[in-house]
């Protein structure tokens, strides 16, 4: 299995001191905490994107930029691109470039986000975020492949013979579709062949698996290979402690002042406590032997390769204490027991 860890810089206020911290120091812990990742022996760090508070995460393709400057050798992803408000065309310039300055580590993770607020922003209307998806999914697959580009569509001006610049440093840059909620993007993921990332956060595991599985089914349907499925997921928290009990009573108040937050509120997440969350959820909070159970028992039934974790709205302290634990008693055991064939070839797909 490989491990990514994932940030979208929601600068929620300390649980402690009730302060947020300035934007900047934000920025400068993420970039830090990258290469803190790469130390560790992550195999990659993701930042996603999201248009309003508490996030920060407005601009990942600046943010990435900074960390391809700082690293030599982790993997670098979106997570995700809200490819379903942008122009392909900026997109794929923008990448591009993070491409050559990482010199070939992106891979990017598409979707339409789940956070509605950047639909109007953006000037896309609500009922048209999955059209709006896949036709700049499919201009910016072409962007990337070919040159001189005669295009037309419903969501940006007429192209005629255009090829942007810079070409991509990979010779395709890997494409996976973000699955929260909808069919709609599994469905367009197995026609294309591309691997699918689960957010796996906000509701119980039968939901991701019935997407999952879906996935599987129609990559079957349009030929291609499903046992080569790639497939990653994320996971709600990580808290790990001595005892199951000690990690509880620690991440209780991030917790809490997560799910409380209006950004967590629209999800509609059906867990009660924190409690019911680790019983029925992925939330990964508890001893190492919990948390690698619970992991492999995801991994029954997901089939993944690749598992995304998260420390955000714990002090920076508290963050690393918690990625060298994760890095050091439990990402061996998981490689040891979790074959993994993500990043071993340039191209994760199956066309």
């Amino acid at each position: 299995m490989q491990f990514i860890i994932g940030n979208l810089l929601s600068n929620l206020r300390n649980v402690k001191t009730g302060e947020s911290i300035r934007s900047e120091e934000a920025f400068e812990n993420l970039i830090q905490q990258a290469v803190f990742a790469e130390n560790l022996g992550f195999d990659g760090y993701g930042i996603g994107e999201r248009h309003g508070a508490p996030f920060l995460s407005s601009s990942p393709t600046v943010l990435l930029g900074a960390i391809a400057a700082k690293t030599t050798k982790i993997r670098l992803l979106t997570t995700i691109t809200v490819l379903s408000v942008l122009d392909p065309v900026r997109v794929a310039e923008d990448y591009a470039t993070i491409d050559h300055l990482s010199k070939g580590r992106l891979n990017i993770i598409i979707g339409k986000g789940n956070d509605p607020r950047h639909f109007p922003l953006f000037g896309v209307k609500n009922e048209d975020q999955y059209e709006s998806l896949e036709e700049r999914y499919l201009l910016l697959k072409r962007l990337w492949s070919e040159e001189n580009v005669n295009w037309e569509g419903k969501y940006r001006s007429p192209l005629e013979n255009i090829t942007t610049q810079p070409r991509p440093y990979q010779s395709s840059i890997p494409i996976w579709h973000g699955s929260a909620s909808s069919k709609v993007s599994t469905e367009l993921a197995a026609k294309n062949g591309d691997p699918i990332f689960s957010s796996n956060t906000f509701h119980d595991q039968a939901k991701y698996k019935e997407l999952i599985d879906h996935y599987r089914e129609r990559l079957k349907f349009y030929g291609h290979d499903s046992s080569k499925a790639i497939v990653g997921a994320g996971a709600m928290g990580l808290y790990i402690g001595d005892t199951n009990e000690e990690a509880i009573k620690r991440f209780r108040p991030y917790y809490d002042a997560q799910m409380n937050s209006d950004a967590s509120k629209h999800n509609d997440a059906p867990f009660k406590d924190l409690e019911d969350h680790i019983a029925r959820g992925s939330a990964l909070i508890g001893s190492p032997d919990k948390i690698i159970e619970k992991l492999l028992d995801y991994h029954n039934a997901f089939g993944h390769q690749v598992q995304m974790i998260s420390v955000e709205g714990l002090e920076v302290a508290e963050q690393q204490e918690q990625l060298e634990r994760f890095a050091k008693e439990i990402i061996p055991v998981l490689k040891r027991e979790i074959p993994a064939t993500v990043w071993k070839e340039e191209q994760p797909s199956l066309v």
